[in-house]
């Protein structure tokens, strides 16, 4: 292997152990998922044997390009909707395999393929392993909004309990982030989705965080919300490089492993 800075090294460990793990030759469908840890999935794929008579599903821009650069075959969910393995990365995963993922603003396409897969995966770095969501990932929970709705939204959000005061969040244990619409780095304007719509970052207390699919639910069901990025009880495993060199595995069973990428 090059040499990587530790943090990189970190998520190559992760993403190939995963891949060694969970992409079988019998597998043909493969998710391909989003976030920093995904190029080194499709780099660990590729020296794995590439095609193979598979065709490789993108959860979003990130994705096929990488996909499409490796030579590797690219397919649609609307071709493919039943998926062997999909691998993804994660902004943080609970000590219960629940996840916050849309930092990248793809969590719709995300959990499509989630759901679509027969076995989920996640890969990060150690930064991303917490025992609560929001423990780490101090930005708020990533929510694809109708950018018609996006005002009304936000009111309700607050009326869930969605701190708009760094004050306010900082005593209900959120870190002193507050609800708000994600605006572009680079752009005049809010980040949009490759759906078309606008991104809201919503933290909430502590105690709400750790009950994640009851939050899920309250927040998927107000109107206008498009998508949450809640990921509950849909992954198989997680893989976490650590800076020692070392692999943790998560596993769904309650189970936790230290494993060696090949």
């Amino acid at each position: 292997m090059a040499a990587l800075a530790p943090i990189e090294a970190a998520k190559r460990l992760a993403a190939y152990a995963a891949v060694d793990r969970h992409v079988k030759r019998e597998h043909k469908v493969i998710g391909v998922g989003s976030g920093s840890t995904v190029p080194f999935v499709v780099e660990r794929i590729r020296e794995k044997g590439g095609n193979e008579g598979r065709v490789f599903v993108p959860t979003g821009f990130q994705s096929q390009e990488l996909i499409v650069q490796a030579g590797l075959t690219l397919g649609d969910v609307s071709q493919y909707p039943k998926i062997d393995v999909t691998i993804d990365g994660a902004d943080e995963v609970d000590s219960n395999l629940n996840s916050i993922k849309g930092g990248g603003a793809c969590q719709l396409r995300e959990k499509v393929l989630a759901e679509a897969a027969e076995t989920w995966v996640m890969v990060a770095d150690y930064r991303k392993n917490s025992e609560t969501l929001g423990d780490n990932w101090h930005q708020g929970i990533p929510i694809e909004v109708a950018p018609f709705a996006y005002v009304a939204v936000l009111r309700k959000l607050a009326e869930l309990g969605s701190p708009t005061d760094r004050a306010e969040s900082t005593v209900a244990g959120a870190h002193g982030a507050v609800l708000t619409l994600r605006m572009g780095k680079a752009k005049a304007g809010p980040v949009v989705s490759d759906n078309g719509n606008f991104i809201v970052d919503a933290p909430f207390p502590r105690e709400m965080m750790q009950r994640p699919a009851e939050l899920l639910t309250k927040i998927k069901l107000l109107t206008g919300v498009v998508e949450v990025g809640l990921f509950c009880g849909l992954a198989k495993a997680a893989y976490f490089g650590n800076a020692d060199g070392s692999v943790t595995a998560r596993l769904a069973d309650g189970t936790t492993e230290t494993v060696k990428a090949e």
